[in-house]
């Protein structure tokens, strides 16, 4: 296990964009002194505990069914209203959670388990599932999702009875949950697991129910073993194959560690992982205790999911949005909207982030959110006509302070920071190295106005790397 038991400042900034959204000033002098492990164990017992989110309104436990066509009009336009409200409560509690490694988790199987449907009960309930299992038993995940309405009805396990089976669930919780696309089973194997899954269904509570009359009581042989089979004992069966505990190890490193696969870390870690019955707590801890998780090819290698950007400069600038729909339109423009995914696969992330138009628009993201929309102009003071620059400033100023109306606290920022030196500062906010153009960037900015300087750091390309 880990030999140096004490953490640099960039390890330490390091491990808390991995397992949250950065670390601030303050936070990071209170743990410098620590050693690794009691960093660690201070991040689980800041998770201890979970926060549920609940969204409330009689109406929508109406069924579409038992209304009149105007009636679900309406239901239809509330559903939309509130799962609005339901992603900007959700993105608000990550901004201010003490839970990060917990909102961190449960931000990762939000996405492991995609669902997108427009029903905010459904979609409440598997978002408070994933977050209470999010460092727990991943087995106990799975059954209990498996079993949620919003599942359910995503992938037509409602559909799936007795004679007329509906694979969706099945060929899903195989491809996607638990072995990986085209790992061990056949599609017999999804054919006669979905037999087993027939009668699951829920009652208009949302409760979980199980139809007598709608299950299959034949016999199943599923991964080579054979049995009068329900879905609980598939779920059994799956977890069972060493290939699922690699599997999780597999998303979970490249989310926590690397995009890059190290084969050896990830054989060492899913045996763990198996051998502690699916224990996500002790996969978690292993990877940040070990040291090769602190080595410079993990550092600044991912590219920050725009949930991660948001929620990062949120959090460090206090910054607070006076319209919601702000939220909602700065997640979209970046593609990556809270509680609609594209598909059942989840965002593919990763490289697929970046394209011509979300780049500029990240690139810009700070000095819209910090210093209403423009980027400090650099080397001013050679500027011939300041008046049409002063115009033009104005103009993209009052154009995107339209569309984006924030406050930020500066102060807070700043007063952390202690002595303001360029060099501390530049590593305080990167993570990467500054390539040679971004020292010519930072070089034409003037230091002594350190606001400048900070919005010509967070603006730099290297900034979108975490």
């Amino acid at each position: 296990m880990s030999m140096n038991n004490h953490l640099s400042d960039k390890q330490i900034q390091h491990l808390y964009w991995r397992v949250g959204f950065g670390i601030s000033a303050i936070d990071l002098k209170k743990v410098r002194t620590l050693s690794k492990n009691q960093i660690t164990d201070r991040l689980f017992t800041e998770s201890k505990s979970s926060s549920t989110l609940s969204i409330f309104d009689k109406v929508l436990e109406k069924r579409p069914a038992n209304l009149s066509p105007q009636e679900r009009k309406q239901l239809s336009q509330l559903r939309r209203k509130k799962m609005n409200e339901l992603n900007v409560l959700w993105f608000q509690q990550l901004i201010d959670t003490r839970q990060t490694l917990r909102e961190k988790m449960t931000l990762f199987f939000h996405d492991h388990f995609a669902v997108r449907i427009k029903m905010p009960r459904a979609n409440v309930h598997l978002n408070n599932i994933i977050r209470k299992h999010a460092l727990g038993n991943f087995g106990d995940m799975l059954l209990e999702v498996s079993k949620s309405p919003a599942m359910l009805t995503f992938l037509n396990n409602r559909q799936n009875r007795k004679n007329h089976p509906n694979e969706n669930f099945a060929r899903e919780i195989m491809e996607l949950f638990t072995l990986g696309r085209d790992n061990i089973y056949t599609e017999t194997d999804i054919k006669e697991a979905a037999r087993a899954f027939t009668g699951w269904n829920f009652d208009k509570n949302g409760t979980f129910i199980f139809r007598i009359k709608q299950h299959d009581y034949g016999s199943k042989t599923v991964l080579g073993k054979t049995g009068n089979f329900k879905g609980e004992d598939i779920i059994k069966i799956l977890l069972e194959e060493k290939q699922t505990a690699k599997y999780i190890t597999q998303k979970l490193y490249t989310y926590l560690v690397n995009p890059i696969i190290n084969q050896n870390h990830v054989e060492q870690l899913s045996k763990i992982f198996y051998d502690s019955n699916y224990n996500l707590k002790t996969l978690i801890r292993s990877i940040i205790k070990s040291d090769w998780f602190y080595n410079d090819e993990n550092i600044g290698a991912k590219i920050k999911s725009p949930i991660e950007l948001l929620i990062g400069l949120s959090r460090s600038f206090e910054i607070k949005y006076n319209d919601p729909k702000t939220v909602l339109y700065l997640q979209k423009k970046l593609n990556q909207m809270l509680f609609f995914p594209p598909n059942v696969a989840g965002w593919p992330g990763g490289k697929t982030w970046i394209d011509n138009s979300t780049l500029m628009l990240r690139l810009k993201l700070p000095s819209i959110l910090l210093n209403g929309g423009v980027i400090p102009l650099i080397d001013q003071k050679k500027t011939e006509n300041m008046m049409a620059k002063e115009q033009l400033y104005k103009k993209i100023k009052s154009k995107v302070e339209k569309k984006v109306k924030t406050t930020s606290n500066w102060n807070i920022f700043l007063s952390t920071l202690g002595s303001i030196d360029e060099t501390e500062l530049t590593k305080f906010i990167l993570q990467p190295e500054l390539s040679s153009t971004a020292k010519r960037v930072m070089a034409a900015i003037d230091i002594t106005d350190t606001k400048s300087f900070v919005i010509g750091l967070l603006s730099l390309p290297e900034y979108q790397l975490c």
